[in-house]
């Protein structure tokens, strides 16, 4: 059995692409069968190698490897020149030489007329040789097909069309060059966006004329934003890498995409085995999907609580380059990870995190400092206490601050807002007793004497 993915490399891979992939990908290894790569880079105008290289990124990055592939069609130009001349020779195709103009004029009179916009086949009789080359459809009958997702499609051949199968300067178009490659490269089942299903019967007569095997159907629902419009980029994210830079997970995002569209029962967190395992076309759903953004940040943060600390330092050292974050003087890394392990929705959230216990800063949120950087006397008391702790350890910084409270009478809220401030600048600093013991006795006073001073200016 195999399936394939074949993305057009005219921009970035995106999330409907995405889902497509991971479909295909998990159908041919619940069959265990190929997964196959085709690169459709017929359009030489808009197809760029940082497409093609975007493409294969964001398929790494995923991890959905491929078995064949990736073949390009560019390089397949000889067999589609080969089919297109057999379709001459067997007059189920012709030149045609309507102008622009012409077909602009014909549609404009079918549309004004209420009719559907197509070619009227006025040069299917002609044997002319030069020109576009069309395909000759059925004037008469039905295509039918049993999508595995949609149900049964029948379309009328009076709705279609002589297609164009050739440009005028030779070379093939998708819908010739994509019943060629599934055709030769033995692909089962098609599993493509819905957006292609008017294709589908034009390339049927195409399988049909050239004596081949149809392949099986399987057409995915779009999916939609939050507002039940086409996800575009006003939605927020929609390449896979962009979510890469945001901080999600692969495997967060593959759970969420398969959910999108595909259904096990009341289960909404799947291993990439339990996906292989579970997966059936028959549990696709017809309607379009929505698109949740917030569903997925919950989503990666469940997966960022289960990840092992390896891989999480391994996830992060994008973000730590990307950021130029140098955790060479500070705590033990693997020890900041599991601390902010249970809070970091995201590793670029997390990533921010984790600075404050490398890296020193020289001011402090003005809003929060203004509300927090009142009364020196906790703080001072505090400082006094924590430079003469002998074991720098968190249960030990804990007694300190509850002995602030105990002496100065006040709740913990009037050390512990300042303290956490002191710590982070930004006041996200989590447990503080923990966070002070990794940031280590000597920046935690520094940055005590930081807000002393602070309070010290602010009352001259």
């Amino acid at each position: 059995m195999k399936s394939r993915f074949a993305p057009s490399p005219t921009g970035y891979l995106h999330i409907g692409g995405a889902r497509t992939a991971l479909f295909a990908w998990a159908w041919a290894k619940k069959q265990k069968g190929s997964f196959v790569l085709r690169i459709e880079d017929t359009d030489r105008e808009r197809s760029t190698q940082a497409s093609v290289d975007a493409i294969l990124d964001g398929m790494n990055w995923l991890g959905l490897d491929h078995d064949e592939g990736p073949f390009y069609q560019t390089d397949r130009f000889d067999r589609y020149k080969e089919i297109i001349q057999q379709l001459l020779d067997e007059d189920k195709a012709y030149y045609c030489e309507c102008s622009k103009e012409r077909l602009q004029i014909l549609r404009d009179e079918l549309t004004e007329k209420g009719e559907k916009a197509k070619y009227d086949g006025c040069c299917r009789d002609k044997k002319l040789n030069s020109g576009v080359v069309r395909f000759k459809n059925h004037l008469e009958g039905f295509v039918s097909f049993d999508d595995a997702v949609k149900g049964l499609i029948t379309i009328g051949n009076k709705e279609l069309d002589d297609l164009i199968i050739a440009r005028s300067d030779g070379t093939p178009t998708y819908n010739l060059t994509v019943v060629v490659d599934d055709h030769d490269m033995k692909i089962d089942t098609v599993i493509r966006g819905d957006d292609h299903i008017n294709n589908t019967p034009r390339q049927i007569n195409l399988y049909e004329a050239l004596g081949w095997q149809l392949p099986e159907f399987a057409h995915l629902p779009m999916i939609l934003g939050s507002d039940g419009a086409r996800l575009s980029k006003r939605h927020g994210a929609v390449s896979v890498m962009a979510y890469r830079d945001e901080g999600f997970l692969p495997e967060a995002l593959l759970n969420y995409l398969v959910r999108l569209g595909w259904s096990h029962g009341d289960q909404e967190v799947f291993s990439l085995v339990e996906i292989v395992e579970l997966f059936e076309l028959k549990n696709i759903n017809k309607a379009p999907a929505s698109f949740n953004q917030e569903k997925l940040i919950w989503l990666n943060q469940e997966y960022i609580k289960k990840a092992s600390t390896e891989y999480l330092i391994q996830q992060l050292q994008w973000h730590l380059d990307y950021q130029s974050v140098d955790i060479s003087n500070g705590p033990e890394f693997f020890r900041v990870i599991e601390h902010l392990q249970e809070r970091s929705k995201t590793l670029v959230e997390m990533t921010n995190g984790l600075k404050m216990f490398y890296q020193d800063f020289s001011e402090f949120d003005e809003k929060l400092a203004k509300k927090q950087f009142k009364d020196s006397q906790p703080i001072e008391l505090l400082m006094n206490k924590l430079s003469a702790l002998e074991d720098w350890a968190a249960n030990n910084i804990k007694d300190q601050i509850k002995q602030v409270c105990d002496e100065l009478e006040i709740g913990f809220g009037k050390i512990g807002q300042p303290f956490r401030l002191a710590l982070s600048g930004n006041g996200n600093a989590g447990n503080i007793d923990i966070v002070s013991e990794l940031v280590g006795k000597k920046r935690t006073l520094e940055r005590l004497q930081m807000a002393l001073d602070y309070i010290s200016q602010s009352c001259n």
